[in-house]
């Protein structure tokens, strides 16, 4: 009794318009992809941007350039040890330190006139020789 229910259903309930088929790749082509509309662009580099950015610039480099911090260097703050190895390192001559000084500066008493304690003289020996070195001697 199936069988025979089936074959008198001639129309399944499905109907499809007339040239579907034909007409379907038209219509999707137009729904997804209509005509481009025209966006506004604005540019980042505007005269305005640019003076903004400008300007800023030029405060962070006066800042960093300006005296606001106060700390100069001077002579009397330099440490003998760091005065030393700048001369050491940037290969210094004694022509060009004799230059700087004066003629009064350079005088041969100021050099050879030492008033050293044995304190002194003990500690360097102590800090500085080997002993071995002195018992070869």
């Amino acid at each position: 009794m199936k069988q025979n229910k089936l074959h008198i259903i001639k129309k399944t309930g499905f109907s499809l318009p007339n040239n579907y088929f034909e007409s379907i790749e038209d219509s999707i082509l137009n729904k997804v992809s209509p005509e481009k509309e025209t966006t506004k662009v604005i540019s980042i580099f505007t005269k305005r941007n640019l003076m903004y950015i400008s300007s800023i610039a030029a405060a962070i480099l006066l800042l960093f350039n300006l005296s606001l911090f106060g700390n100069k260097p001077n002579f009397d703050s330099l440490d003998s040890a760091t005065v030393e190895n700048y001369i050491i390192n940037e290969d210094i001559t004694s022509l060009q330190i004799a230059s700087l000084l004066t003629s009064q500066e350079l005088i041969e008493d100021n050099f050879i006139d030492y008033n050293l304690s044995e304190e002194h003289v003990e500690n360097y020996i102590l800090d500085h020789v080997d002993i071995e070195d002195i018992m070869l001697e």
